[in-house]
């Protein structure tokens, strides 16, 4: 049997890995390899940023209309092939494939963001600030930039960075996920086809070898991750004591705080949602739920009964709910963190080991699960799991609430239930997460705000996409003219001030 080789994308072409370095790509529905991923060397990483580095003059000399334009045409084609993206994100990462379409859609709207550009680079001026002289600030591309990317979003999380970027005038080289790689060559097919001049997008696929290269690299100028906290943290020391710039977005342990004030019924859905959508692998997914005073034993009641309810099997059948998780190692992980919190003393309420999908018995699936009677010192509540783990936690009133949530070392999203507009007032001040929902589980900004949150779920200054992205993937020049008909004769020894 023949496996397919997933290459990498290097000035306009496909170019087949030389390292002879190889990881398996699977069907997380089946368990079945689908593909091999060729891993880059040193070598292979040094040719794709030469590539970027000729093609940066000419690109960042290109005017930000031609660029808009570029990016207007991408999206057109992106839209043209929103379903066979989809259907590789579904293939190669086991979500259902609604949710996949929607994964889509929420990068489109990045390139639509970035569609703008011409008006997002427009700087101010000062006209005539004294003795003739006026003042005014440009933003120029930083030159060859980099990202490095999940499984969790294979289309999403990469628009959140290399449209910003190049629209700005910067060379991209995307390092993609090695366990769902394959949507990256579509999208470097996509650009080529918008006319974006070969070299200003590449696509290197790897794994360690090729992030440390990247961090290595003298003319990579800065970095975009998102991933987990420890990888982020690494990423950036290494690469901010290189002089690069870093945007580093770490890991999340998201709470959803239920008011007994809230209506019931719609915390639920918005619980069972939040927890168990995409089988819980998301940054943003509610992984603790925190009943106030005597909504618990209500709100433990009906969510016991919907996880145990869920539908789960094959990304692609329609009435799926949850489909599994991303490889057989993952879910021995999650399954471990299950076995954790049972032994810690948390109540286990649905038990999602186990279970078997009819036709998809290799698949790599577990169910939702729930526990009850969670604690600030127990393994599930202080790790990021990164499954179908729902965890309930109990506390007499809001004070209680705010000061568990601001406790946790995360702080990237959470949300809060409530009737009550004064508590939401209060909440949205007191809380120390970058990302707050009122009555909205998954507070993902849309892509003209930005993405990121708080301590130690980002590291570096700037947050993701948006206006922040614009600031990120520029400089920051001030440029003072006056012309010599204005300039007085002599020497002048004070310091200038405004006249």
């Amino acid at each position: 049997m023949n496996i397919p080789q997933i290459n990498h994308f290097i000035s306009g072409t496909q170019a087949t890995g030389r390292s002879e370095r190889y990881s398996d790509v699977f069907n997380p529905a089946t368990g079945a390899v689908v593909a091999q991923v060729a891993l880059a060397s040193t070598q292979e990483v040094d040719k794709v940023v030469a590539s970027a580095c000729a093609a940066f003059p000419a690109w960042a000399e290109t005017s930000p209309l031609r660029r808009a334009r570029i990016m207007f045409k991408f999206k057109e084609l992106l839209e043209q092939h929103h379903d066979q993206l989809a259907a590789l994100i579904t293939r190669e990462h086991g979500k259902v494939f609604s949710d996949a379409k929607g994964e889509v859609v929420r990068g489109i709207e990045v390139v639509e963001f970035a569609c703008g550009i011409p008006h997002l680079l427009k700087t101010s001026h000062t006209d005539n600030i004294g003795g003739g002289i006026d003042n005014w600030n440009l933003r120029q591309p930083l030159g060859v930039v980099a990202g490095i990317t999940p499984f969790n979003f294979p289309v999403m999380v990469p628009m959140w960075m290399f449209p910003v970027a190049i629209a700005c005038g910067n060379c991209f080289i995307l390092k993609p996920s090695e366990r769902d790689p394959s949507a990256s060559l579509l999208i470097a097919d996509l650009l080529k086809q918008a006319g974006l001049p070969d070299g200003v997008f590449n696509v290197v696929q790897g794994d360690k070898t090729a992030v440390d290269a990247l961090l290595a690299h003298p003319d990579v100028q800065a970095l975009s991750f998102v991933g987990s906290t420890p990888i982020a943290e690494y990423i950036y020391t290494e690469g901010a004591r290189r002089g690069k710039r870093v945007q580093a977005l770490g890991g999340a342990k998201n709470h959803l705080v239920v008011m007994p004030d809230a209506d019931l019924e719609q915390a639920v859905d918005a619980l069972i949602g939040a927890a168990y959508g995409s089988a819980g692998e998301r940054c943003m997914a509610i992984s603790v739920a925190v009943a106030v005073g005597d909504v618990a034993d209500r709100l433990v009641q009906q969510l016991a009964q919907r996880a145990a309810a869920l539908k789960i099997g094959n990304g692609d059948q329609a009435d799926s709910e949850m489909g599994p998780l991303v490889t057989g190692v993952h879910k021995a992980k999650v399954e471990a963190y299950v076995a954790k919190g049972v032994e810690e003393g948390a109540k286990l309420l649905v038990d999602g080991r186990g279970i078997s999908v009819a036709g998809h018995e290799n698949g790599f699936f577990v169910g939702g699960t729930l526990f009850d009677h969670v604690t600030p010192e127990m393994t599930i509540y202080k790790e990021e799991i990164f499954g179908p783990v729902l965890s309930v936690v109990r506390v007499p009133d809001l004070a209680s609430a705010v000061e568990l949530v601001n406790a946790h070392e995360f702080g990237n999203g959470v949300s809060l239930f409530t009737s009550d507009g004064g508590v939401a007032r209060a909440f949205s001040r007191q809380i120390q997460v970058g990302m707050v929902g009122i009555n909205v589980p998954i507070p993902v900004p849309m892509a003209w705000h930005s993405f990121g949150g708080w301590k130690r779920s980002l590291f570096g200054d700037h947050h993701a996409y948006g206006e922040e992205g614009i600031r990120f993937y520029t400089r920051y020049k001030s440029i003072m003219q006056r012309w010599p008909d204005s300039i007085a004769k002599g020497a002048e020894f004070t310091m200038p001030v405004a006249k």
